[in-house]
Order: C-alpha cells, then structure tokens, then sequence
C-alpha cells in the first residue's frame, strides 16, 4: 500500500486550486482529481471568465451607440462571431494552462478524472483514460461545484440552451427569450442584446434579480426595459414545444391570462445547482442537505473529521471569490491553525450595464430581521464624474448603524460598481463608521466620491446635494 497522500482535493476550480495550492506552500504533499486538462473550473471554462470577455465586448458596443449623445459618431458595428469566440477561447485557454504550469512548479500531482468515496481516507479514480485508481489520503477537499439548474419536462432541442450553451455562441439568435431574471440570465441577455438579438426576459418573482434591494434593481430595470423586447414579470413557463424554427413557449402571468410566442433560442437561467451526488458521499459520516449542498463548520468541515468541503457544494452565495477564501480556512484548519470562515461582508456583482454590486446587510434583509438601520443615497444626478460620462443612472447607498454609526453595507447601481464596491467591503471589515467614510478625502471627479458624499449625507446635507431640514 502506498502511503497515503496529505490532502487530496476534488475538483479544481477556484476554490479547489487555491486549497491545493495553498496546501502545498505550506509543505504538504497534494493530489488533485479532475476532469479538465488543467484547474480552473465552471468559473474559468464556462462562467465568470467566458461571460466577462462577451460583456466586455458587449460594452464597448454599448458606448459606441451611447457615443453620439455627445457627438461622437461611430458606423454599425461588424461583428465577427467566430473571432470573438476565438478571443474568449483564447482567455480561457492562457489562464487554464497558467494554473497548469503552477500546479506543476508547486509539484502537485494531477489526476484527470472523476473521484469517489470508497470510505473516508479511500478514493477510486476513474481517469479519463478509463483506467482506475485507488488513492489514499489523509485528508480531503470537497470542491465539485454546481451545474446549472433545469426545468423537468422540457423537449430535447438544441434551441435550447443553459448558460454553458449559451457561452459557446453558436450564433446570435434573431430572437432569444431568456427563462429566469438573475444575474447569469440578465447578464448573458445584456451580451446578446448588443450582439444584435430581440431579447425578451421571463421571470416569476414580482422583479428582476430577487433577493437584490429594489431601489438598486430600479436602476437597471429603467434602463433595460427600453431595451430588451420584452420583460415579464410574475409570469410563469407553462410549456415549451418545438417548431419550426425554434422553440414555442407557453406563458401563465400572474392575473391567469394565458399566451405563447415562438423564439429562436430560449436559455434557461433559473439557478445552479451543487455538485453532490455520485461521489460515494453515503460511504462516509458526511451529511448532505436536501437542497444538496453539504453540511460544514465554520473551519468548513463536514460531519467527516477528514473530510472538508467548500464553494457552491458547502452552501450560498455560490460564488468564485467565496471559494477562494473558504479554500484557505480550510486548508489552515488542516494545518492545526485556528481558523474561521466567518466574513462580514461577501460582495456580489451582477455585470449588466449598468453593473449592481452590494456587499455586507442589505435593506432587504434588515427587513426581514427587524433589524433597526439607517439608509442615506446619493443620486448620480449630483455627480460631475457621472455627468461626464453621460450616465447618471446610478445610485449609492448606504446602510448604517444609527446608533453606532458603524457601516453595515453598500449597495451601488451604476458603472463600475464592481469595481467600487471592494471600498464597502474593506468598511464593514475594519469596523469602519460612517464618519471614518465622510472623513476620508475621495480623489476628485471620480464615482466613487459617491461613496463619501453618502457617508455626509448620514448627518446632513453633503456638499453635492442639499437636504432642507424638517
């Protein structure tokens, strides 16, 4: 018997590789099973890295149609859609093949395949050779992710897509509706939208990226409603049928009126779902929620002792940024080292035009919790850096203790939030006061003075924006 590897990680994405790697510094000798030829994951191979080289190009036809408002005239764009899906191909091929060299210059043994639990130090390995192997550890990752979630009873048809379809680009479709109003579907609209496709969005809930602040979500919604050919709301997916050329959809809306129309391509974008099932789980102590994901501690450990689990499979938000530091919790925690994964504040960002980004409490759910807050915005009307780039369809707010004055969150609306947004999670870290925020000279004209002209208006008017006194 050989003797058994230190720490084996199942799956190589953005939290499997960092664990692997950070394992590894630290003296331990690693093995990684997956199915790529190198780390990277959904978030690399099919999502964040793919949808954000379309968005890019996306924007940039955007500003080029914006660009007359002010006198600046660009022809029709010419899109060449084989270049471009070379150029995503081309993004995803230079960063999984750099994760490829680092894992090789850090000596971690590589296994191409799939990974189940025969107990809970044993493995089998099924490489993609078709061979089999047994590994022995002392430790295990969990790092499988998830998968896009799917309507039961939908027609085979390749005029139907999930978002890992939809980022292979095919085509541009003359019409696409998109099933789902979160962030994947309102992004992969906002692509095919620029890209020249009638896009008409469908979703259930009363608005658009539930579980978002809808003062935020008002922001995007002004805009893309002039856009997209259609949104509808508090309407349901009765059925879908092939046709012709495509596929005909059946709708329910929220008053019983029933109706259908035919599209090209419908992408559905309702949810991922976590990685769980087929790796021999019911073999060891780990315990798997119904909704599928897997139980953990805050060191992310499972009920297993030897058996640990992060990113999508460990619980929401799924998100790459949220695997990476879990990954290191709980490689540490292997370590002997006292650690928790207990962040203040995760932020999310939703790459639409305007981009949404919001990290630590929202109004939402201080809400739902009774929890006493204060909320003071700032208007991108009364921004000059906002009204040199012609967008003052933006909004920043803040939540804020009253009593304390402590910043328990940020929401923006506007361009570049993402970007921004990282101010608000440093804030809510460090413990940071509304006061420490109006204190703290913001370079001048940027969009992110919003966020210190926000913080002024917690205790009056600020210098851009006058509030009369009750």
């Amino acid at each position: 018997m050989n003797d058994p590897v230190q720490l084996v990680v199942i799956g190589a994405g953005p939290g499997g590789y960092a664990a692997a790697f950070q394992a590894a510094d630290l003296g331990m000798t690693v093995t990684i099973v997956e199915k790529e030829a190198n780390p990277g994951g959904v978030c690399l191979y099919r999502g964040c890295i793919p949808s954000k080289t379309f968005l890019h190009a996306a924007e940039i036809i955007s500003e080029a149609k914006h660009a007359k408002t002010f006198g600046v005239f660009f022809s029709e764009p010419k899109i060449d859609i084989d270049k471009l899906r070379d150029w995503k191909k081309s993004v995803v091929n230079k960063l999984t093949s750099g994760l490829g060299a680092l894992c090789r210059a850090r000596k971690i043994k590589y296994m191409q395949g799939d990974a189940f639990f025969i107990n809970s130090r044993l493995l089998r390995v099924k490489k993609n050779d078709g061979t089999i192997e047994e590994l022995h550890f002392q430790k295990a990752i969990i790092a499988t992710g998830s998968r896009p979630a799917v309507i039961p009873g939908l027609p085979q048809s390749a005029h139907i897509w999930d978002s890992t379809a939809a980022l292979e680009m095919e085509s541009v479709p003359a019409k696409l509706l998109v099933v789902g109003g979160g962030y994947i579907g309102m992004e992969l609209g906002t692509v095919y939208h620029e890209l020249g496709s009638k896009v008409s969005v469908v979703e259930m809930t009363p608005g658009l990226l539930p579980g978002a602040d809808r003062d935020l979500v008002d922001v995007l919604y002004k805009r893309v409603k002039n856009q997209f050919a259609k949104i509808m709301l508090e309407t349901k997916v009765v059925k879908m049928e092939n046709s012709k050329d495509g596929i005909t959809v059946f709708f329910l809306d929220g008053q019983g009126k029933e109706s259908s129309e035919e599209y090209n391509k419908v992408l559905v974008s309702i949810g991922r779902k976590p990685n769980s099932e087929n790796l021999g789980l019911e073999n060891t102590k780990v315990k798997v929620t119904p909704r599928g994901f897997v139980q953990v501690n805050d060191q992310r450990q499972t009920t297993d002792p030897d058996i640990y689990a992060i990113g999508d499979i460990a619980g929401d938000p799924m998100l790459a940024h949220k695997a990476s530091h879990e990954a290191h919790v709980a490689v540490e925690a292997i370590a002997g080292k006292k650690v928790a994964f207990e962040p203040q504040a995760i932020p999310a960002v939703v790459f639409t035009d305007p981009p949404i980004a919001w990290c630590g409490l929202s109004e939402t759910d201080a809400a739902k919790t009774g929890r006493e807050i204060s909320v003071v915005k700032f208007p991108w009307g009364a921004s000059g850096r906002a009204l040199t780039l012609d967008r003052l369809d933006g909004l920043t707010k803040l939540i804020i203790d009253p009593k304390t004055e402590r910043v328990l969150g940020l929401g923006i609306a506007g361009v570049g939030a993402g970007e921004m947004i990282s101010e608000g999670v440093v804030s809510i870290e460090m413990g940071a006061t509304a006061r420490d925020l109006k204190l703290s000279i913001h370079p001048h004209p940027t969009l992110s003075e919003t966020v210190m002209e926000t913080a002024e208006s917690f205790f009056g008017p600020s210098t851009h924006m006058y509030k009369p006194k009750k």
